[in-house]
Parts: C-alpha cells; sequence; structure tokens
C-alpha cells in the first residue's frame, strides 16, 4: 500500500487566496479534512520533484474551474489583451465593432480591442465564434460550457449529497466530492464500461446468482407480488418446485434500507466486521487493538459475548476471521504476529502469538518487526490461515505445527488482499496486490515458485478480494474505483504474463489516502479479462472491502461495497445500482460533541469539527435481511460505529423492540451520554482529550 503522498502543507509555493463560505467561515473542503490524516499507515515526505508536479497538477485545475471574467480570462483557454489609451473613445464610431461582422485576425497572436468592444464581441455570435476557432478553442455553448461537453451523472449526484461528504479524501489532493472541475479542453469522457453489463445480464439468468422472476412483466407492483407470494406460500398453493423458487425470489426482493435498527458506538475507528458462516456469531475489529464479539443466533436482538486484545499491535487492527467452527478467531495487526484467541466467553487467557517468520517450531517469538500483514483468512477445514503481508509476499501458516509451511514472494508490492478459492479445498489462493494483479496460486504445482494464473484489469492497486466459494468466481476491489468480477476459467496464462509488464498501465502518483481520483484520466486495461465492472462507490482514505451476497438470504443475486462517502452499494450482476445503504444519513450525529455544543468547531487542533462517515466494511446475514455496517463514523472520523440494518419495506419506524435507531455502547448497554445534545452534558472524563491513536 505504499504510495507517495501529497506535498506538506508547509511548503513554500505561492498561495492563490482562500474562498470564504456564505457564513464568512472557510469552506468546509478547506478546513476539516484540509490536512492529510493519520489513515492506514504512516507516509513519507514527497520530494521536491513532487512539488513540481503538484505546482502541474495546479494549474490544471485552476484552468478547469469557472472563474469570473475579468478581460483577461476568456472562455475557451485563449487570451485577449486590450489596452484602453487615454483619450481612446469607448462608442461605436463607424468603424467600430457595433457593424462588425468578420473579424480579422490572421497572423495575430493578440486582439487589441476597447473595453466595450469586447464586451460587444463576446456577445456577438459569429464574431465570437469566428476568434475562438482562430485561437484553437470549441464552440462554446451557454455559461462557457462546450457544446460536446457532458456533465458527469455521479458528480451531479455527489452535490445532492451532504455537506459532509465534501472533502473526505482528505490532504493535499481534496476529496471526490471537494469542488467538481469542468472538463478540461480536450479531455473525452470516462471510459468506463457503461451498465447493463451484457455478460452480467447472462450470468444473472445462469442460475449462479440468483432466479429471474419471470412474471416480474405481468405485475410491476413490488408490494403486491410480495403479498401474493407470502399468501399463495401459507396456503400451500404451489407445489414444491414452485415454493422454493418463489422463496428465493422473496429473499431476492429483501434489501436491508438505510433506516438502522442499532448504532454501536466505539471510541475508536472500525476497521472491519463480519458474520460467522451459520450467521451465529459477528466480530468487529477497532483501532483500539480490540476485537469486540457478539451472539447473534437472534439476528434481530444480539448479545455481547467477549473481548480480546492485541498485545503487540501497531496502528490498528487490520484483518480478522472466526474459525469455520467458530472455536477460534484469529487476528492481526501491522506486525509479523497473528493473535489466535478462543471465543468461549469462559475463556480468559491470553491470545496465543502466531509467528509468520518462523519456519519451524521451537522459534521464540520477537518483536523486531520485519513485515506487517494486512489479510489473513482460515482454510475451510479450520487447520491453516494464509496471509498477506507489506513484504510483498503469501504465507500459509499450519496452526497444528505452529509454523510457517509456504511463503509465495509473488508480487511487486504490498499484499493487501488474501482468500481461499473453494470452501471445501485449500490448495487453490487468490492474492490481490498494489501491483494492480490479482493472482492465483495452485499449492499442487509451485515447483517453479510461479503463479497459477493472473487476472489484469485494475489499473490502480487492489484493497480487497473475495471469492463466492465455488472455486470459480471472484471479486476485487481496486483503487481505480471499480469492483471487478473475474471468472477463473478466464484467467491470464503465466506465459501470456511475461510479454506484458503490468505496472506501465499503474499510475505511480495516485495516493487512495489523501488524492481524489480523476476519473477523467482512467483509461480501460488493455488486457483486462474480468467479466463485469462495477462503479459509484469510492475506493478511498483507507481499504475499502467488498462481498459477494450469502445464498441463504440473498440467493447470491447481488455484489457490494462499502465506500467513502458513507453508504454500502448493493449491485445487480449486470452492474447496475440494485440499492444504496446510507449509513452517513443513518448515523448523523448519533454521538454528542465534544469540545463544544453540538460538536462545535474545534476537534482539539484548531479545526473545524464535522461529522463524516467512511464504511470501511460490510457483512450480510447468511440468514436474515440484515447488514451490519462498520465505519469510521463521527466527528473527523474519529470514532467508529457499527449499523444494523434490516428490510422493512421503507418504514421509518416498526413496533418491535428495542425502538429503531437505538444508539448503545461496545457492550450494547443504553448510554444516556449518546442522547446527550451538548458536551456539557458528557461525563468530564468522557470528553475530548485530543486526538485518538
Amino acid at each position: 500500500m505504499s504510495t507517495s503522498a501529497p506535498a506538506p502543507a508547509d511548503d513554500a509555493r505561492p498561495r492563490t487566496p482562500r474562498p470564504v463560505g456564505a457564513n464568512g467561515d472557510e469552506p468546509e473542503w478547506l478546513t476539516a479534512d484540509g490536512e492529510a490524516d493519520d489513515d492506514d499507515m504512516d507516509y513519507e515526505p514527497t520530494t521536491e520533484a513532487d512539488d513540481e508536479d503538484n505546482e502541474d497538477d495546479d494549474d490544471d485545475d485552476d484552468a478547469g474551474e469557472d472563474m469570473p471574467f475579468d478581460g483577461e480570462n476568456v472562455p475557451g483557454g485563449m487570451e485577449i489583451e486590450f489596452t484602453l489609451a487615454s483619450g481612446e473613445e469607448e462608442e461605436d464610431g463607424e468603424g467600430g465593432l457595433a457593424g462588425l461582422t468578420e473579424l480579422d485576425v490572421d497572423g495575430a497572436a493578440n486582439a487589441h480591442i476597447t473595453r466595450r468592444g469586447l464586451l460587444q464581441l463576446l456577445r456577438g455570435d459569429q464574431v465570437f465564434s469566428q476568434l475562438v476557432q482562430h485561437f484553437g478553442g470549441r464552440r462554446l455553448g451557454p455559461f462557457g460550457r462546450e457544446d460536446d461537453e457532458e456533465v458527469d451523472e455521479d458528480d451531479e449526484d455527489d452535490d445532492d449529497d451532504d455537506d459532509d461528504d465534501d472533502g473526505g479524501g482528505g490532504g493535499g489532493g481534496g476529496g471526490l466530492g471537494m469542488r467538481r472541475r469542468r472538463r478540461p479542453r480536450g479531455r473525452s469522457a470516462p471510459e468506463y464500461p457503461k451498465p447493463p453489463s451484457a455478460v452480467g445480464t447472462e450470468l444473472m439468468g445462469s442460475g449462479d446468482f440468483g432466479t429471474n422472476d419471470l412474471r416480474a412483466r405481468r405485475s410491476t407492483d413490488k408490494q403486491k407480488r410480495l403479498a401474493s407470494r407470502l399468501l399463495r406460500r401459507e396456503l400451500g398453493l404451489d407445489g414444491q418446485q414452485r415454493e422454493r423458487t418463489a422463496m428465493r425470489l422473496l429473499s431476492q426482493g429483501l434489501i436491508p434500507s438505510t433506516a438502522a435498527d442499532t448504532i454501536i458506538h466505539y471510541d475508536s475507528r472500525c476497521y472491519s466486521g463480519q458474520f460467522s458462516v451459520d450467521g451465529n456469531f459477528f466480530f468487529s475489529c477497532g483501532q483500539d487493538f480490540r476485537v469486540r464479539m457478539y451472539d447473534t443466533s437472534n439476528p434481530h436482538d444480539w448479545k455481547y459475548y467477549k473481548t480480546v486484545v492485541h498485545p503487540c499491535g501497531h496502528w490498528t487492527i487490520t484483518d480478522a476471521s472466526l474459525s469455520p467452527d467458530n472455536r477460534f478467531l484469529a487476528y492481526s495487526s501491522i506486525r509479523k504476529f497473528v493473535c489466535l484467541a478462543a471465543t468461549d466467553p469462559n475463556e480468559h487467557s491470553e491470545p496465543y502469538l502466531l509467528d509468520f517468520s518462523s519456519p519451524g517450531t521451537g522459534h521464540r517469538p520477537g518483536f523486531g518487526d520485519s513485515f506487517g500483514i494486512w489479510s489473513i483468512r482460515f482454510s475451510g477445514d479450520g487447520r491453516e490461515i494464509v496471509a498477506g503481508a507489506q513484504d510483498d509476499s503469501v504465507y500459509v501458516y499450519d496452526i497444528e505445527t505452529r509454523q510457517t509451511i509456504l511463503k509465495i514472494r509473488g508480487h511487486e508490492n504490498d499484499v493487501n488482499a488474501v482468500c481461499f478459492a473453494d470452501d471445501s479445498s485449500p490448495h487453490i489462493l487468490y492474492s490481490g496486490s498494489d501491483d494492480t494483479t490479482l493472482k492465483v496460486w495452485d499449492r499442487r504445482s509451485m515447483g517453479d515458485g510461479r503463479e497459477a494464473g493472473v487476472f489484469l484489469g485494475h489499473t490502480e492497486g487492489l484493497t480487497y478480494v473475495d471469492s463466492k466459494g465455488d472455486g470459480r468466481y471472484v471479486l476485487s476491489n481496486g483503487k481505480d474505483q471499480t469492483m471487478k468480477l473475474w471468472d477463473l476459467r478466464k484467467m491470464m496464462t503465466t506465459d501470456r504474463l511475461d510479454r506484458i509488464d503490468p505496472s506501465s498501465y499503474a499510475s505511480s502518483s495516485f495516493d487512495y489516502r489523501f488524492m481524489t481520483y480523476d476519473e477523467l484520466e482512467y483509461k480501460p486495461h488493455p488486457h483486462d479479462c474480468s467479466l463485469v465492472t462495477f462503479r459509484g462507490h469510492r475506493v478511498l482514505k483507507t481499504l475499502i472491502r467488498c462481498h459477494f451476497s450469502p445464498p441463504g438470504s440473498t440467493d447470491s443475486r447481488y455484489v457490494y461495497s462499502g465506500s467513502e462517502n458513507g453508504s454500502v452499494y448493493v449491485y445487480n450482476l449486470d452492474a447496475t445500482l440494485a440499492a444504496r445503504i446510507n449509513v452517513r444519513q443513518a448515523t448523523d450525529h448519533a454521538r454528542p460533541g465534544r469540545g463544544a455544543p453540538l460538536g462545535g468547531t474545534d476537534d482539539g487542533y484548531g479545526r473545524r469539527s464535522a461529522w463524516k462517515t467512511c464504511v470501511r466494511d460490510a457483512s450480510w446475514h447468511p440468514n436474515a435481511p440484515i447488514i451490519a455496517a462498520t465505519s469510521w463514523n463521527g466527528w473527523n472520523t474519529s470514532s467508529g460505529t457499527c449499523s444494523v440494518h434490516s428490510w422493512n419495506d421503507g418504514a421509518a419506524d416498526d413496533e418491535g423492540e428495542p425502538a429503531m435507531g437505538t444508539r448503545v455502547d461496545q457492550r450494547l448497554q443504553r448510554d444516556d451520554e449518546l442522547y446527550a445534545t451538548q458536551s456539557s452534558d458528557l461525563d468530564p472524563s468522557r470528553r475530548w482529550q485530543g486526538r485518538p491513536r
């Protein structure tokens, strides 16, 4: 995940005037997130060359912004110089511009005209068109926009988002919602694939991803179809096969809503959270090096289970994985150790430290780290753990012998995500890296140390990889703001890979933690072998995760991802958006401000405090229409939440208990201080004491 960072804030470059908002304060995109936030890790300072690049970028940005007309800045990218000599007449004479129909500018670099003449020139369609064409411009439509310029629909949607979304990227590059730039002259629209995807549509009818509703054309009212199916099920009017189909169609339509049933609050950022395979267990990982476990056997009534701690963690808990029998939880940090703890609430012993640098038994763990671990997964039989590490390697650890049995140094950058391809076999592994590749490893044929195949298609590093568990389909999230679906049968062979340099299609300057991603710079990978490309969510600030929806509660119909703008995006297989669960809206101001009434204006460092949400992970319950979203959530995303969203047919409230939107602490206890309206209502020990770790 190592990338270059933006220029320091105290660089010596000349500054442009800072804009002022309507209320006299600085706009939000220049405050709250104006400084690079400590996100996933520390970063290296930039060099002078980077500063020069940033200056060039700043020039480009300025060129694309809307600017007031001052006589020197003219739409279309041309420059017009005019002088007003003393005694020069401003009235239009016989030879003035009032009757001018053609402008002779052949061989001229500048046109010298009067101020009034310039204004008339800009109003004259025919003359202005000649002048623009002479200087290499394009015909401009209303408001100075080029006639063939399109407005990005996503940008329009972003403008409608809450003000909090602005500046979400933080730091030197600003957020994706910072300021919408006009497309510079000569730049074409982004070349992302347009939904719906023909391949995805075919997959939706293949039977591998849910069941198609053949009656949908006859009845367009979704509620009527739902009521009719429930009635036929209760009356037993359908045969066994038809009833199974109806049940699958019922589950497909029960997508959780934005309104949250429960909001669990943590005093540190939440990095990940997942249900167990059977749905009886849920865990959430925090930046305070703690993993909280919950009993979710009743998915609508969670019970607190226990908390385990990483004794030597660095920065945060990076990942966790449950054993298939739910007896053990493995969790990692940016260290070479993985902790293995019992989930039994009556077991209070310290976790086992599994040293992934250990080549054999009898090795005493040391604390001199040589690498950190980003991702871990249990094998289907619970005997092994696979890990992706900071040293560009994939590790396989045998729990019984307590040693690393396989190390694969097969990438050119950090390995951010790993998983097993098949729940029933540990032989096939997937690994996703910052080198933009998703590689496939077959442990039965590792004699030459080479991968069995590779998937190319992302043009930035990968943040997460998820297997459908059938040994065929795999899903990945990328920093190029896309999620991609792959088929193992269509992977690229190593022979073909040897003739391609994957690094030549990646950006060397984009840092997803602090910068916005310029979608106009996106070019499709010429060797893209993915089936479907999904876009709309934002993969910024941290390693955003994506997943297949479970077969039990959704009939495997969807794929979904967290997003930096505070939502969970649920996609159909044809790349169209099925639903957007707005966690930001559901949790907005769900805890009192610290330091001043309603959050105030100070975060402890003199910066304006703002409520922000970044959904890093989400988990769909395997047997119920419930999604648990784990987020960086709160004032300047300094704290975390796990919000529980269920399908409620769009109702704002229900009659169940607890009431919707209930706020609880990490032990699921109602905390009245979470309902306080100002910081003076808080216990003094819980008020703002500075920046969290």
